[in-house]
């Protein structure tokens, strides 16, 4: 579950399940003629923080654990040398056309499956961000639309053999039951006493859920972060999809900001479009400085992402190849630029799902807002292991 989010939530933007599939072969080996080209576009100090963070993930596994990539496995030892391996790689400031180089000389490279009915691979990516909002921690106009904590109501579960998480709740003979949805959370008083601040905008809070976690500006004028603390355990439904199977929005103009639009011109209708996604997220503060993803490490603009954990693999290097939008001076896109990076699988989100999704997190401010609003773009996703693994096993 995102935990920046997001988590999620994502991106997550409101549209993730509009474009989800699954794929048909989770990770396959290339041979070296079809690898890319690892040009890397964007900047390298952000890109040894991502690194360098992910390695103190990886440090925290069991060191008993092994993962699965395609027909491969190799044991959480072998991951770890090939990010450490990367990072030695990076301190020694090689050029980009070294570091594409060096990479394709010593990395083995999977692609991940695509999306069903695609051709072979091709992925489809979203953005998310961290919203920044006004808030207040007592109920006062316009403040009156809370985001919650979680409360005493809401059970943590977690599978031991899986270790999955589940939220439930007990009805009135102790049996555990699935958690409210957001109609009967938001209409009914479920988490009334767990109020954590109130925000100005339903619209807000919703895209907030959506996202996992952002920064609140208090009526003090001090600035605090949410996060991520917990869902209701329901399943993510896209009001996106929602207004585009109604014929309300197309899908060609779906994002954010068209169903922003659409919410402010129909607030007759806003109440029950926001209530047909039943999942609920809860916050907590978090600590000043980047949010956390899934794994537990603060997250880094432009170079991490989120995936489906149970599909494709987190603990390894990935390189990601797709597009981004290029924005004027007044905030507005001007054209889709291609993009392509290293990036670190390190969050997931309640509607990434399968081998044929990814959800960049973009950061904070306009041009995050902007590219996690308006991004679907198609892609492809690689994960890197080093090579010679066999050599060293003897």
């Amino acid at each position: 579950m995102r935990q920046v989010i997001h988590a999620l939530c994502i991106c997550l933007s409101l549209l993730l399940l509009l474009f989800s599939g699954c794929a048909k072969v989770p990770l396959s080996k290339l041979p070296q003629d079809k690898e890319p080209l690892f040009m890397d576009d964007a900047a390298m100090e952000a890109l040894l923080t991502g690194a360098v963070r992910h390695l103190h993930y990886l440090n925290k596994l069991p060191n008993d654990s092994s993962f699965a990539f395609g027909s491969d496995t190799y044991p959480i030892s072998w991951l770890r040398e090939s990010m450490n391996s990367f990072i030695d790689i990076l301190r020694q400031e090689p050029s980009r056309e070294e570091l594409a180089r060096t990479v394709r000389e010593n990395f083995t490279v999977y692609q991940a499956g695509g999306r069903a009915g695609q051709p072979q691979g091709e992925m489809l990516f979203t953005g998310y961000y961290e919203p920044f909002l006004q808030g207040n921690l007592n109920k006062k106009a316009p403040f009156i639309y809370p985001l919650y904590s979680p409360p005493p109501t809401l059970i943590k579960i977690t599978d031991k053999k899986s270790g999955k998480t589940f939220f439930k709740r007990r009805d009135d003979n102790k049996q555990l039951q699935p958690y409210w949805t957001r109609k009967e959370i938001e209409e009914n008083g479920i988490a009334a006493g767990s109020e954590l601040v109130y925000l100005k905008d339903p619209v807000d809070a919703f895209i907030l859920h959506v996202q996992g976690s952002g920064k609140i500006q208090l009526t003090d004028g001090s600035i605090r972060s949410v996060h991520y603390a917990a869902s209701n355990g329901l399943e993510y439904f896209s009001i996106g999809k929602l207004l585009v199977d109604q014929g309300k929005i197309t899908l060609k103009d779906a994002s954010i900001p068209t169903i922003r639009a659409y919410l402010k011109s129909h607030p007759e209708e806003q109440k029950a479009i926001l209530h047909h996604n039943k999942k609920f997220i809860f916050f907590n503060w978090a600590a000043p400085g980047d949010p956390l993803g899934n794994i537990g490490e603060p997250l880094v603009a432009g170079r991490s992402i989120a995936i489906d954990p149970d599909v494709l693999p987190q603990q390894a290097l990935a390189f990601l190849v797709s597009a981004k939008p290029e924005l004027s001076t007044n905030g507005t896109i001007l054209r889709w630029v291609p993009m392509q990076r290293f990036v670190f699988p390190q969050d997931s989100g309640s509607a990434i799902k399968g081998a044929g999704r990814a959800d960049i997190y973009w950061g904070s401010g306009t041009y995050a807002k902007t590219a996690a609003g308006s991004m679907k773009e198609k892609g492809t996703l690689y994960f890197l292991v080093k090579n010679n693994f066999e050599e060293h096993e003897e």
